[in-house]
């Protein structure tokens, strides 16, 4: 494994036919998103069965309060920062093929990218648990919890997996794709713990992808399948990566 040699770096992604980029909550913390793990993260705060569906089914409302809190109330303000527009370029300048992110923050396409899949879902839609029709979240009025579907009346959730959901069919499925198909991974900010999005890596990695891994902090993957490790925050890194592109 190379660590911090960005040139080489760039040398890969620019003789790479087909590259992807794996992005998880360290790429949306410089935005002021906290992750969920870890010592600021949101579930040294809020008890993680918020979100879990069989209380959220029970316990709507309950969950709605913090949900609102958490994932509109605040997140609703935030906006992309460097590394997020770095991706858009790359994908603008026919580089990046596709993003497959486990933030459900909108983020990417706040940025610009076009190809995302959003592994987890997002936060920026709201789906009936009865009819399942979908409804931006950005024309849904939260003053009344939970909030309720225009058409049946049904309560709305967020178009996110919750603990005992299974990942979207779709998604899963156009990942699998991108992974099986790259030639260069670019993994930025995800520890690699949460399954099944953690495997992803291996998938393209056992076809003879290369890794590019962007951490503050050693991974899962730094010491199994990372080629070079970039050591440096999400922002830092897309700006060095971009001097060496000119």
């Amino acid at each position: 494994m190379i660590v911090n040699d960005y040139k080489k770096a760039v040398e890969i992604i620019k003789n790479s036919k087909f590259t992807v980029a794996f992005t998880g909550a360290g790429i949306s913390v410089e935005s002021g998103i906290p992750p969920f793990r870890g010592p600021i993260g949101l579930w040294s705060k809020y008890d993680p069965k918020i979100l879990d569906i069989n209380f959220f089914m029970q316990n709507p409302a309950e969950s709605w309060k913090y949900i609102k809190e958490i994932f509109y109330d605040y997140m609703q303000n935030v906006n992309p920062n460097k590394a997020h527009y770095f991706l858009a370029e790359l994908e603008k300048n026919g580089i990046l093929k596709g993003i497959i992110t486990q933030n459900i923050d909108n983020l990417h396409q706040k940025a610009g990218s076009k190809n995302v899949i959003e592994f987890h879902g997002t936060a920026s839609r709201l789906e009936c648990i009865e009819c399942k029709n979908k409804y931006p979240s950005e024309n849904t009025s939260l003053d009344n919890l939970p909030p309720l579907c225009p058409n049946c009346k049904g309560i709305l959730k967020p178009d996110f997996v919750f603990f005992g959901e299974p990942i979207p069919a779709d998604a899963f499925e156009k990942s699998i794709y991108l992974m099986e198909n790259a030639d260069t991974v670019l993994v930025i900010g995800t520890t690699g713990e949460i399954m099944p999005a953690s495997e992803l890596p291996y998938i393209a990695k056992s076809r003879g992808a290369k890794i590019i891994e962007i951490n503050i902090e050693p991974s899962n993957y730094t010491n199994k399948i990372t080629d070079i490790f970039l050591n440096d925050k999400a922002t830092v890194a897309a700006e060095k990566l971009e001097k060496n592109f000119n």
